[in-house]
């Protein structure tokens, strides 16, 4: 760690005014742990008026979007967070993963056709839509292959998504009260599968720490019976993605891998003023509708999420014992009021944002690969 790290604070910071509080004490929490693990002082949450020209460690909620919001913050680099910088907001959202219908289709100021050529093979069939003029021919397009997903693109842990059976079925949504807002404001729409594995693969770098995993992500139901995340369990290894490949990974799990370095690069070169230190990516892999296997990565996160707290919790592990090559993680999340397993650790207990009750914890396991 450089000097100039040791004299950072440690700050959480809820970028989103509307965001549910368990998830701004979450990031609190893990804020404070990983001041703790890096030997820094956690000073609470970001305020401008209390910290003024603090050398801080920033850790926020979302990704940090635009010029004027990173120079408020002194945001220059990724050693400034944990987390991730784009020049305009659609680039931290599903909207990148797929490209538009025609050249003729309504796109964001900023948006780069470069990434959608260079990720064309590692994503599945879809579009990205941000007219209400252009969502019934996108659709119309994708359908002919079987069932789509609509997704609107700031939606997250799976909520609000609608999977489209017909051109009919797809008239019915456009029928929908606040319909036209939610396309003007981005929606992807992309081809269904069935009993699809959701992979987890990405990167942090913290004060000179470079942690590479790949893991598997879960489904719960929340309090009012919709299913949405209920976990990552990660193989995290010290070092880069030559490190975490060179284990004995299952050949779906290696496919993953490298589907997310490539959506990973395609980042780095089409917005080049991008920049993360967290950089996770959602591999989905399942059956198409006339049952071939498919593999693409779903979306990225350029911020704290639900695996995050594995990570530093991996993090904290190879701290305290550099001489381990590898660890098994498990971050989970249930809306069902339960005891804490033992040997787990407490990210979280107390109200949900639509339920009664959330629990979020985290283990520690050895790696016997």
């Amino acid at each position: 760690m450089t000097p100039t790290q040791r004299k950072k604070r440690v700050v959480a910071h809820s970028v989103d005014p509307d965001v549910s509080q368990h998830v701004i004490e979450t990031h609190r929490m893990l804020a404070r742990w990983l001041a703790q693990i890096l030997g820094l002082e956690f000073a609470g949450d970001y305020d401008p008026q209390v910290h003024g020209q603090d050398e801080l460690y920033l850790l926020p909620t979302q990704t940090i979007v635009g010029p004027d919001a990173a120079r408020q913050l002194r945001i220059a680099g990724p050693d400034d967070l944990w987390g991730g910088y784009v020049e305009h907001d659609f680039i931290a959202t599903k909207a990148i993963t797929h490209g538009l219908l025609n050249k003729n289709a309504v796109a964001p100021p900023g948006w780069a056709p470069l990434f959608s050529k260079r990720v064309r093979n590692v994503v599945l069939d879809g579009l990205s839509v941000f007219s209400l003029n252009d969502a019934r021919p996108a659709a119309a397009h994708l359908l002919y292959s079987g069932p789509i997903r609509m997704k609107p693109i700031h939606a997250c842990a799976g909520r609000g998504q609608q999977v489209i059976e017909s051109l009919e079925h797809f008239d019915e949504v456009l029928a929908q009260p606040d319909v036209a807002r939610q396309f003007n404001t981005g929606v992807v729409l992309e081809q269904d599968l069935q009993q699809v594995v959701t992979h987890s693969a990405g990167q942090s770098f913290i004060a000179g720490h470079v942690l590479s995993y790949c893991g598997q992500q879960y489904l719960t139901e929340d309090s009012c019976g919709e299913k949405v995340y209920g976990g990552s369990e990660l193989l995290v290894v010290q070092g880069g993605y030559p490190q975490l490949l060179a284990l004995q990974l299952p050949q779906e799990v290696r496919l993953a891998v490298q589907q997310a370095q490539v959506f990973d690069a395609a980042a780095d070169e089409a917005y080049p003023r991008f920049f993360a230190s967290r950089r996770n990516y959602d591999i989905a892999q399942g059956l198409d509708a006339e049952g071939r296997q498919r593999s693409g990565v779903l979306e990225q996160s350029w911020r704290m999420g639900g695996a995050s707290s594995a990570e530093v919790a991996a993090l904290q592990a190879f701290v305290n014992d550099p001489g381990i090559r590898a660890i098994r993680v498990c971050a989970m999340e249930t809306y069902v009021d339960q005891p804490l397993p033992a040997d787990a650790i407490e990210v979280y207990s107390g109200p949900a944002e639509n339920g009664d009750f959330l629990l979020k914890y985290v283990t520690v396991k050895s790696y016997d690969g």
